[in-house]
């Protein structure tokens, strides 16, 4: 099946796209718009999928919206708690998620009830893979607050979670019932956040569409600006991409595999960092790496490291390794990482900005220099 892109249209004055995830008994709806996270309680109510919800969220995401979306879907007739754990990478364990769980069933919570995952990538993560396995699986909605979550992690059903060893070695496909994404929670969003969001944008455009890639660069003020409109397009641009992948290959047998552009590198660089470094910025640093390592070998020009170091730069991005990582640490945490098998490693690799290449015909001699950066 394809993706099917609803014409635009207007709910109380705010403008509203929807994009169907094409999976059989498994699609689902991805509801793009300004405004729409007053009506979710309503919609959720129209729905029906559970007869009662646990809003999973961060403490930090809590203050700002959990009570709020608790009030909305009480005002729409529905059930439902509040269930909150302290924000960060750090609670990305299966510690949190036995609490979690624990939580639940101390209060109730059946095979009929459902979950919702209110919060970045981290809280969609874990809620995705806490309802995948509790009570052997239940309903969850993805709301994203974050930009990374609503342009990449809320779409595509993967969930997990982070072992010492690496990151989400631990999870599960696990599709929604449907994504609700409200751009204006994005004013609320650290700058940081924001920018590391960004990193995964431009990964759509250098692994998937050239034209989308030429106009991040054109539209960099609006983008930066937080321009509804254009940040509207860009979130439906990367969902409408992603869905695509993902409706040819939901359990990452091949195609999927190019979503993983810059995140070979960029989570060996994000475990090094201890999980302190923002994901997104560790995914700018592995794509330019990973640039650099096409290059290397031949199968890019030099122009790809220049397009794709000029686009990161004008959103702020990082592109080096910090020089205090430990070089030694990063080459284990490649390989352990989920994209090695029989001891190769995976990589996505460039041809052009638009066009990569899945191999795990790359060498030592190769990766080093690269590392050594």
């Amino acid at each position: 099946m394809r993706v099917r892109i609803n014409q635009s249209i207007k709910v109380e004055d705010k403008v509203e796209q929807t994009i169907q995830v094409g999976l059989g008994e498994r699609s689902y709806p991805i509801t793009i718009g300004t405004g729409i996270f007053e009506h979710i309680g309503a919609r959720l109510k129209a729905l029906g999928f559970a007869k009662r919800y646990a809003i999973i969220s961060d403490d930090r995401v809590a203050s700002l919206y959990g009570r709020h979306l608790r009030e909305i879907l009480h005002g729409a007739g529905l059930d439902c708690e509040l269930i909150t754990f302290p924000a960060g990478e750090a609670s990305k364990r299966l510690g949190t998620i036995e609490q979690l769980a624990s939580k639940l069933a101390g209060q109730g919570l059946d095979r009929q009830d459902g979950l919702i995952a209110l919060g970045g990538g981290v809280t969609g993560d874990m809620t995705g893979f806490l309802a995948s396995i509790y009570m052997r699986s239940i309903c969850f909605i993805q709301i994203p607050t974050s930009l990374l979550a609503q342009v990449d992690s809320s779409v595509g059903g993967k969930t997990g979670v982070d072992l010492a060893q690496g990151k989400n070695l631990l999870g599960t496909f696990y599709q929604p019932r449907a994504v609700f994404i409200d751009t204006e929670v994005l004013h609320t969003l650290p700058r940081e956040e924001f920018l590391g969001g960004m990193a995964e944008v431009i990964k759509y455009g250098a692994s998937l569409d050239a034209d989308f890639f030429a106009w991040l660069g054109q539209k960099q003020k609006n983008i930066l600006g937080l321009d509804s409109p254009v940040i509207m397009e860009m979130i439906r641009r990367c969902c409408e991409l992603k869905a695509k992948v993902v409706e040819q290959d939901e359990r990452e047998g091949g195609l999927r595999r190019v979503l993983n552009f810059g995140h070979t590198i960029g989570h060996a660089v994000e475990a090094a960092s201890g999980y302190r470094l923002n994901h997104g910025f560790a995914v700018a640093i592995g794509m330019r790496a990973v640039a650099e390592l096409a290059i290397r070998i031949g199968l890019a020009d030099s122009s790809v490291g220049v397009e794709m170091v000029q686009l990161l730069r004008a959103y702020h991005l990082p592109i080096d390794i910090p020089p205090e990582f430990d070089r030694a640490s990063l080459r284990a945490y490649l390989a352990i990482d989920k994209k090695t098998v029989g001891g190769r490693i995976h990589f996505v690799l460039p041809e052009r900005i638009g066009k990569v290449r899945i191999t795990d015909q790359i060498e030592e001699a190769d990766i080093a220099p690269v590392l050594a950066r």
